[in-house]
């Protein structure tokens, strides 16, 4: 590339956004102490956003019989998760684009503000279809602020002091997230559900004031030609997105795999994908340039950190019901096992810069994710029932391992690209790491289920459950089931608890794999301010 210094252990420091000027590299404490101050209120904001984001992929979760009681739609309350989960990930892509074409800081705007939209119109939502619609309005400026949050991080900050925002961030994304449900849990029993959206609304408004009053993006020269949005580009990704991840939302929960509503989802999202290549390519600024998926460091970023989002699935959704229903443990007890994971992360993100400015970018992320192994390899051989302090050990060293993983891959790959590019590369690894999520939701559900059924169908204890859905309103009430039949389905759980992280486990090797023969040894780290090609040369 253009400008690349050679290595990735250093990076000159450039233009600093938020501040009144770069930091020049001669030294003076008192210009960096200016700088800094001046980058505070803009990083405050920054961690605002990140963690309204963050909150309301979860909150929701413990206020679901409050919001059923009152608005009705048991039948498809589930997507009040999957339309948020789909608007979130689908314009991930478009928003990457739009920063890098018309600046962060207008983008970002818009996005908080469609963010406040959407959470004032679920307050008021008068249905459950409503209250859908709302949250779908709520994930598009989700969107937005997940991708533009961590873009602007990279802008902000040289590569030597990016660890310390980027584990700031994680910090803030980890604890919005595993409190979340105890929080949206108290509001919908001492106050109203209404108020889960309504509590964004200050801290909203708090972030959106920071960054118009102190976000400075530096002046970029005029291009010599008006920017052209490519919208054609722009719906063809959010509809290929958009009927992908319903039908790995919906599969098995509303439908059958194989059945027709599953087979014409999947079908017309491969049509629509081969549709927005060929939209892409005759586009003159496509949303997805070919360029992310042609230059080898970005492509295997991409694809270790969509294994990354495919096997963290495992801990966040299967970890608390194998807590209550093996452990014996109560909601928030649970949550404390794997809010272990969440105080080790950001830690170990904090002192990543310390090993990859010693043996690089790819080295401490391989690092990283052999450790993540041996974690998800050592959950299958925890003793039955076992101890509550054996799996939050284990989500402790998975945390200190992700996090060694995950901050080195996105601070190096934002470290090869030009401002101009940077909102798109780092949009396609969110975009990537989000539809890992959703993969990895949909397969380790269908084997968890298949290794329930199997144990229903060859269970030698009388009285059981005759479906899935039994199972839980089983252990729910065991007083219901004799000792027998309710430590049968206690170990059928656990059983499909191993099965899921042997799957984890394949999805960090298949990570490793990637990084061992596709990422480059060396990142192409380049000068901050520098611009790179459109081919990466």
């Amino acid at each position: 590339m253009g400008g690349a210094s050679g290595t990735e252990d250093t990076e000159p420091a450039g233009p600093v956004t938020g501040s009144p000027s770069g930091t020049p590299g001669d030294g003076g404490a008192r210009e960096r102490a200016r700088a800094d101050r001046a980058r505070r209120p803009v990083a405050a904001a920054l961690m605002l956003g990140m963690g309204l984001a963050a909150l309301d992929g979860t909150i929701v979760a413990t206020a679901v019989p409050q919001i059923v009681g009152d608005l009705g739609g048991f039948a498809v309350f589930s997507w009040l998760f999957s339309g948020y989960l789909l608007a979130v990930t689908v314009t991930l892509p478009v928003y990457g684009k739009l920063s890098d074409t018309f600046g962060r800081k207008p983008v970002l705007i818009a996005g908080i503000v469609l963010f406040l939209a959407g959470s004032l119109l679920c307050a008021a939502a008068w249905n459950m279809a409503a209250l859908i619609a709302f949250r779908v309005v709520q994930g598009l400026g989700g969107g937005a602020l997940q991708g533009t949050v961590q873009t602007i991080a990279a802008d902000l900050y040289p590569l030597k002091e990016r660890p310390r925002i980027q584990a700031k961030l994680s910090t803030v994304w980890a604890t919005s997230s595993v409190a979340g449900p105890a929080l949206g849990g108290l509001l919908a029993a001492y106050a109203d559900w209404r108020w889960i959206f309504l509590v964004n609304l200050p801290v909203g408004a708090v972030a959106l004031w920071l960054v118009i009053r102190h976000l400075h993006e530096p002046a970029r020269p005029r291009p010599a030609t008006r920017p052209r949005t490519d919208w054609a580009g722009a719906l063809t990704v959010f509809a290929t997105g958009a009927l992908l991840l319903t039908a790995l939302v919906q599969g098995q929960v509303a439908w059958p795999w194989l059945s027709a509503p599953s087979l014409a989802l999947l079908g017309a999202s491969a049509a629509m994908a081969a549709l927005t290549v060929v939209v892409e390519r005759r586009a003159a600024e496509p949303v997805i340039p070919g360029w992310v998926w042609r230059r080898r460091t970005i492509a295997s970023v991409n694809l270790a950190l969509g294994a990354m989002g495919l096997l963290m699935v495992a801990p966040t959704v299967f970890l608390p019901t194998y807590a209550q229903a093996v452990l014996g443990l109560g909601p928030i007890a649970a949550g404390f096992v794997l809010s272990a994971m969440t105080l080790s992360w950001p830690v170990s993100a904090a002192l990543a810069d310390r090993v990859y400015n010693r043996v690089g970018f790819r080295r401490t992320a391989i690092t990283g994710m052999s450790g993540a192994l041996l974690v998800l390899l050592a959950f299958p051989l925890l003793p039955f029932p076992g101890s509550p302090w054996h799996p939050a050990l284990l989500m402790l060293l998975l945390g200190a391992a992700l996090g060694l993983f995950q901050l080195p891959l996105i601070v190096g790959v934002q470290s090869t690209v030009g401002w101009a590019e940077r909102g798109t590369t780092t949009a396609s690894v969110l975009f990537c790491r989000q539809v890992g999520q959703s993969l990895g939701a949909a397969l380790f559900g269908a084997i968890a289920n298949a290794t329930l059924a199997s144990r229903l169908a060859d269970a030698p204890v009388p009285g059981l459950p005759e479906d899935l859905d039994g199972i839980s309103q089983a252990l729910e009430a065991p007083a219901a089931l004799s000792s027998a039949a309710t430590d049968y389905l206690r170990r059928a759980v656990d059983g499909a608890t191993d099965h899921v992280f042997a799957g984890a486990a394949a999805a960090a090797v298949l990570a490793l794999l990637v990084l061992v023969f596709m990422a480059p040894r060396r990142f192409p780290v380049l000068d901050d301010g520098t611009r790179s090609g459109p081919d990466g040369t």
